[in-house]
């Protein structure tokens, strides 16, 4: 298992992978979006990278309207996450994901599933090509269901799961049910805590999630590859003490039996 933690976009990439290599984690969730991480200098961010032994994960900007059904758009799209994925494989990334895309027509909502499928679909080709599977993140209805992935696995060679623990405490299948039914499947994970009705995106330990149940849950799939603690803070001071605590609790818990 290896602990992790994402760049923040309005601030410098170099900045955050830094400060990531010093605070002793060992890789960055490297995401590629505005208004400061829209652009990465792979030269420079591999000599910070190698300088702490960090290893990075792919993140997509959850923006894109790549599944849109205008094809100009969704061609701009794809070109957008093709220059992401070369980033991503230049810097050795094994992982790339992508949020569900929820633009739509109001007429067309009935369709959304369908549209996300037919897009990803040439998506997780390309990702392939770089060498990187692409992981698909669970968020907000239609896509909080297992279900639903269930049918976009299907469908989508080469597609699997990227399991937010934040997001499931807050949708319709929780992390106990995509664990159960979807963990052979996982190939990234996030962890943050809330209070169930949003992503608060907080430490863990100080909202609803049971984090000794999500740890064995996820333990007991066999998993024991990438988990960012995507926990947010004004203050980077105390930022960084809240994911200094947050790894702690997840150091112990993975250890016991």
């Amino acid at each position: 298992m290896k602990l992790g933690l994402m760049n923040n976009p309005s601030k410098p990439v170099i900045d955050e992978a830094t400060d990531c290599g010093k605070a002793g984690f060992d890789f960055l969730d490297l995401t590629i979006e505005g208004p400061q991480a829209d652009t990465v200098n792979i030269g420079q961010l591999r000599s910070v990278l190698d300088a702490y032994g960090l290893s990075i994960t792919g993140h997509t900007d959850p923006c894109l309207p790549y599944a849109y059904p205008l094809q100009a758009v969704r061609d701009a799209c794809f070109q957008e996450l093709k220059r992401c994925a070369g980033i991503f494989s230049a810097l050795k990334a094994t992982v790339m994901n992508i949020h569900p895309c929820y633009y739509c027509p109001p007429g067309m909502k009935r369709d959304l599933v369908a549209f996300n499928i037919e897009s990803l679909k040439p998506i997780a080709e390309m990702a392939e090509s770089h060498g990187l599977t692409l992981a698909f993140e669970n968020y907000k209805a239609p896509f909080d269901q297992v279900a639903t992935f269930k049918r976009l696995l299907a469908e989508v060679p080469g597609l699997k799961l990227h399991l937010d623990f934040g997001h499931a405490n807050f949708g319709h299948d929780g992390y106990d049910v995509f664990c159960q039914e979807l963990g052979g499947v996982i190939r990234h994970v996030h962890f943050s805590d809330n209070r169930s009705k949003a992503d608060d995106h907080m430490p863990l330990g100080v909202g609803a999630v049971n984090w000794k149940k999500a740890v064995q849950t996820l333990k007991a799939t066999g998993y024991d590859g990438t988990i960012t603690l995507e926990i947010f803070c004004n203050d980077p001071v105390m930022q960084y003490g809240y994911l200094d605590m947050s790894r702690k609790m997840v150091a112990e818990l993975w250890s016991r039996d």
